[in-house]
């Protein structure tokens, strides 16, 4: 399945347009290297997503071309989540 695809489907992004915007902006790595929105991930891969201020490391745990939105949260399990301080002094 494409990142942009499964980042949607996880509800991790609300729009796949959004998804195919920061994956195209190389924000997104796939077991460390940087994706393009047409990359596909499987089961075991470590995905890491870089938001304005928030990086975010996941495991896909399985990959379903649909799941209902209580179901979404056991698609992935989230390894680590730091955020970035800004300082403009």
């Amino acid at each position: 399945m494409r990142i942009d695809k499964f980042l949607k489907i996880s509800r991790i992004v609300k729009r796949r347009t959004v998804a195919k915007q920061i994956t195209d902006k190389g924000r997104i790595k796939i077991n460390g290297k940087v994706a393009k929105s047409s990359a596909n991930v499987a089961q075991g891969d470590t995905v890491t997503i870089g938001f304005g201020n928030k990086t975010l490391e996941i495991k896909i745990n399985m990959v379903k071309e649909t799941v209902k939105k209580e179901e979404a949260e056991q698609l992935y399990t989230v390894l680590s989540e730091k955020r970035q301080e800004n300082y403009n002094n």
